[in-house]
This record gives structure tokens, C-alpha cells and sequence, in this order.
């Protein structure tokens, strides 16, 4: 009786199966460790609120200034716009 497991005295056609196994278990061994190496750098894990302005931060100092009345709108954008020339370049790695 000829099984997959021997094919006419050799390996049958399943010993291609393995490596393949093999190859799908290093792959996710390598892509389970690139993403938690990366928690700490601001991967995939990074806070949910990791696109608004810290705290002291001049965007946030700004937004706090015009949401309390110390500035009105024509002021708040005025200095957005040089606050974004001035630090939206250097945080995208364009030139000044």
C-alpha cells in the first residue's frame, strides 16, 4: 500500500510541506519580535493621543490661549502659521 509519507521507496510529496512550516514559524518568530522591539520607539503600541501637542508644547500653549479667551481667531491663526513653519518642518525633516 503506497502512503503520502513514502512515494515508490522515497519521499513522497509532503516532505515540501515542511520547510514551508518551517519558513511560516520563523517569519512570525521574526515579525513578533520587530513589533515588540519597536514598543518602546512608538511602533504600533504608540498612545492613542500621540498626534496632539504635549503639554508644554507651543502649539498647546497657543490652542490654550485662544480656548480661554486671551486671543481671538485672527491672532490663533496668524500664529499658528509660524508656528507650523517654524516646527512643522523640522518635525517632518525638511529643510528650514
Amino acid at each position: 500500500m503506497q502512503t503520502l509519507a513514502n512515494w515508490d521507496g522515497g519521499p513522497g510529496p509532503w516532505i515540501l510541506f515542511f520547510p514551508l512550516i518551517w519558513a511560516a514559524v520563523v517569519l512570525g518568530a521574526v515579525t513578533v519580535l520587530r513589533r515588540t522591539g519597536r514598543r518602546g520607539r512608538g511602533g504600533p503600541w504608540r498612545p492613542l493621543d500621540a498626534g496632539r501637542p504635549a503639554g508644554d508644547s507651543p502649539l498647546a500653549v497657543l490652542g490654550r490661549r485662544f480656548a480661554s479667551g486671551e486671543i481671538d481667531e485672527d491672532e490663533y491663526w496668524r500664529r499658528l502659521s509660524v508656528l507650523e513653519e517654524q516646527f512643522g518642518r523640522a518635525a517632518k525633516g525638511g529643510a528650514a
